[in-house]
């Protein structure tokens, strides 16, 4: 018998902004029973596990050890860093090389590394 993953758990301050941030990202709404100052939210989004928002007292002290790698499905990567950017990631890193391979690290408003990689589309283009 194997192991599923039953959600992603993110440890912040402000369970509500930090999901509304997120719900954004995966486009999906917060789950209908959440509210400012509860110590937890969740968002369900579409083909993937659930995403837990836990409030903690302590803050972000290093860099992730486990962080989520995002592919956009209906634009580009750069499309979609630039979406992200704009409803409040912040551009941490280019790890992009010379032939368009690579990824965009990022940080959402509590500090969360995440990375934003090529769309299947960009990669088959490549090889093609």
């Amino acid at each position: 018998m194997s192991a599923r993953i039953h959600n992603i758990s993110i440890d912040c301050h402000d369970t509500y902004a930090l999901a509304g941030f997120w719900a954004q990202v995966f486009e999906c709404p917060r789950h209908p029973d959440d509210f400012p100052g509860d110590p937890e939210a969740m968002l369900l989004p579409p083909g993937g596990p659930e995403v837990l928002f836990l409030a903690v007292p302590e803050g972000k002290q290093v860099k992730n050890r486990v962080h989520l790698d995002l592919q956009p499905t209906d634009r580009t990567r750069d499309e979609e860093v630039r979406r992200l950017l704009e409803i409040g990631a912040v551009h941490v890193a280019d790890h992009i090389g010379p032939q368009g391979q690579g990824f965009v690290v990022l940080r959402d408003p509590e500090g969360n590394e995440f990375c934003v990689v090529r769309s299947a589309a960009e990669r088959a283009a490549q090889t093609a």
